[in-house]
């Protein structure tokens, strides 16, 4: 069978033999009555590499972002948030439906909200407004190309939201990332935020599971929410376990689908018809499709018979996603193929 190279999303990782060993080896207790070991190693890792009093194991990383805004907010409050964030546009308006909150999205910098667009649309006390409660940033940012979230930025929202008496939410589905890009570490990432969301099975891997980190106050109440939204689980160790390994051995090695990314990047621009829409900065790459090259239908269909899988990504776009299971010379035959279909 020939070899697919799936760039989809970095969410179709598998995991390899070692990975599967510690799965395999975890021990398990059961976690919604708090006793699985693996679980609770995993919890304190994560809380103490954010410098957090405490953090929850989730299945998924809408749970977590759902998980965390409920636990921070009452029915009627307003969550301020970039347009093109992951909570606004993937995740089935569950702000409203599941915790009654209102979204007030703003039009950001490719991704980015700053302090100064958010302080005028903090609401002042008034019977008839929504209460303006929680500012929630995502960081590395998916609809603007895996952007990194500058780090004096989010303190400056930081700042804002405590002259104001705010909560700021991270979404940080992929801040592994972030931090491997940055330099920053995860715990200067979370220290301007008050609840932060972390994937891994993402980037790092693993093939199921998310974290919420917070104070252990906070913590308790997404406990007893991820029970409500049905995210209870048993014998979960075994989960736990990957991310564990996760943490041990992939972080680092992101840096590595990082220049795969920029490598991608590359022979993208070195085609007629197909322009990068951002500058790469993670493993996340999107790119215009000129209409002379036919639709981006059609340029997928052409990748997928050489065994490339790619997703339209918006009116005249692509997205490309590097991750473990791709490799230098994949991201070259990628630029050969890209290359011949120009040519036809």
């Amino acid at each position: 069978m020939a070899r697919i190279i799936d760039l989809r999303s970095d969410t179709v990782t598998r995991p390899g033999p070692q990975m599967r060993r510690a799965i395999a080896e975890a021990a398990v207790g059961d976690d919604v009555f708090g006793d699985d070991p693996t679980v609770i190693a995993l919890e304190e890792r994560v809380a103490a590499l954010m410098g957090k009093e405490a953090s929850l194991f989730v299945p998924s990383g809408t749970m977590a972002n759902q998980v965390a805004l409920a636990s921070i907010s009452s029915p009627g409050d307003e969550v301020i948030l970039d347009r093109q964030s992951h909570i606004f546009n993937y995740e089935v308006a569950a702000a409203a439906a599941l915790s009654g909150l209102q979204v007030n999205p703003l039009d950001g910098d490719r991704g980015m909200i700053t302090a100064e667009m958010i302080e005028p649309h903090i609401r002042a006390a008034n019977v008839h407004h929504p209460v303006t409660k929680i500012i929630a940033i995502e960081n590395t940012h998916n609809r603007a190309g895996g952007r990194v979230y500058p780090i004096e930025e989010m303190r400056a929202i930081k700042r804002l939201a405590g002259r104001c008496g705010l909560i700021v939410h991270l979404d940080g589905a992929r801040l592994a990332n972030a931090v491997m890009a940055s330099g920053v570490s995860f715990a200067d990432y979370a220290s301007c935020a008050d609840t932060v969301s972390m994937c891994f099975s993402k980037g790092l891997g693993a093939p199921i599971g998310s974290i919420v980190v917070s104070t252990a106050e906070t913590i308790r109440k997404a406990r007893r929410k991820r029970k409500m939204f049905g995210g209870g689980m048993r014998q979960v160790g075994i989960l736990a376990a990957a991310a564990l390994y996760a943490l041990d051995n992939h972080i680092e090695r992101l840096r590595i689908d990082h220049e795969n990314a920029r490598r991608l990047g590359g022979h993208i621009e070195a085609v007629d018809g197909l322009e990068l829409a951002y500058p790469v900065e993670s493993n996340i790459v999107v790119f215009r499709v000129h209409p002379r090259l036919g639709t981006v239908e059609a340029l997928l269909a052409s990748l997928k018979e050489k065994g490339i899988l790619a997703i339209p990504f918006g009116a005249g776009l692509v997205r490309m996603v590097t991750h473990l299971d791709v490799n230098e010379g994949d991201i070259a035959l990628v630029g050969e193929v890209l290359r011949a279909v120009k040519s036809r």
